[in-house]
């Protein structure tokens, strides 16, 4: 792995972190298209570089991550089951569940349910609130739920955005909040992930190694910052359903360009 493929990792995880189509399953197919061997460093850097996307939240929402206690409380309560969830699972899905297969099976099964829900949903109650709410407002219960819906997202290619953002608004929390909200949620979430990671595996990285990530790393949290604002003013008139035509596409795409 190179300093030009740490770039191009970076453009994708930052383009699609926040974004319901699934960071880690478009990092692995990234892999895939480039021809990288899915070796340890490669696993932990697809998680790691992650802190780049994650760190552009903290700039952009600092004052509500550390000012404001209520939703932080909220956040915290999201975070307990997929926390205590990670932890059990997570030799399975390193070890068995990062595989082409999985992530475009759950891409495709992924975008569908974004489009039906998004049918759904219309009918019943029209488009709903896009804006208004802050996740301070969102009740302990909900957050908890929420949580349990982003330990669906361990799968890879379900995409965390998508399982917090579906669960969210199916609980009846409006569109910006619940964009918003799984925005904060990713922080102690990725950091976690990340952290637990890096301590399992980081002595077996070289120093060049840790070279390419800090290139990921950086690259991955400009674009993030970019891709937050756009999904924000995106959400102010449209619906999720592109996200899950997309999804459906993307996993047909790869299907045929890789694994036939």
């Amino acid at each position: 792995m190179n300093y030009f493929d740490s770039i191009i990792f970076g453009v994708v995880e930052g383009l699609t972190e926040f974004l319901p189509i699934s960071s880690t399953g478009h990092l692995i197919l990234t892999a895939k298209a480039l021809g990288a061997d899915q070796t340890n460093f490669l696993k932990s850097f697809e998680i790691a570089i992650q802190l780049g996307a994650i760190l552009s939240v903290v700039v952009l929402y600092w004052r509500r991550l550390f000012m404001d206690a209520a939703t932080l409380k909220r956040v915290i309560c999201a975070f307990v089951p997929t926390a205590i969830l990670g932890l059990i699972f997570y030799k399975l899905i390193k070890n068995y569940l990062m595989a082409d297969s999985v992530v475009l099976l759950a891409l495709a099964i992924g975008g569908a349910v974004i489009i039906l829900f998004e049918i759904w949903r219309s009918r019943k109650m029209g488009t709903g609130a896009i804006s208004g709410g802050d996740g301070g407002n969102i009740s302990y219960k909900n957050a908890f739920l929420i949580g349990l819906f982003q330990a669906i997202a361990m799968i890879p290619g379900v995409s965390r955005a998508a399982a917090t953002i579906i669960g969210g608004l199916a609980l009846g929390i409006n569109r910006r909040t619940i964009v918003e909200f799984s925005f904060l949620l990713a922080v102690p979430t990725m950091l976690a992930a990340t952290g637990y990671d890096l301590y399992k595996s980081a002595g077996e990285f070289s120093g060049a190694e840790f070279g390419v990530l800090a290139i990921g790393f950086i690259v991955s949290f400009l674009v993030a910052i970019l891709a937050i604002k756009f999904f924000l003013k995106f959400i102010q008139k449209h619906t999720f359903t592109a996200f899950g035509v997309y999804r459906i596409l993307a996993a047909a795409v790869f299907w045929i360009l890789t694994l036939r």
